[in-house]
């Protein structure tokens, strides 16, 4: 009966573990493919609306 307890309680631990581990690279993940959108559209932007931007973000 002990060798059980410990067995449910590895599985426990590790499967915890698995979905912290996924949970984080899903979101490293979901984080760069936002970034390189954004990257796509600001590479798609005209001169003048990339400068009224950057001026936005100045102030």
């Amino acid at each position: 009966m002990e060798v059980g307890a410990i067995a449910i309680g590895i599985a426990v631990v590790s499967g915890t573990a698995s979905f912290l581990i996924g949970r984080k690279l899903s979101r490293n993940r979901r984080e760069k493919k936002t970034q390189r959108e954004v990257a796509a559209v600001q590479a798609n932007e005209s001169r003048q609306v990339r400068r009224a931007r950057e001026r936005r973000a100045k102030d």
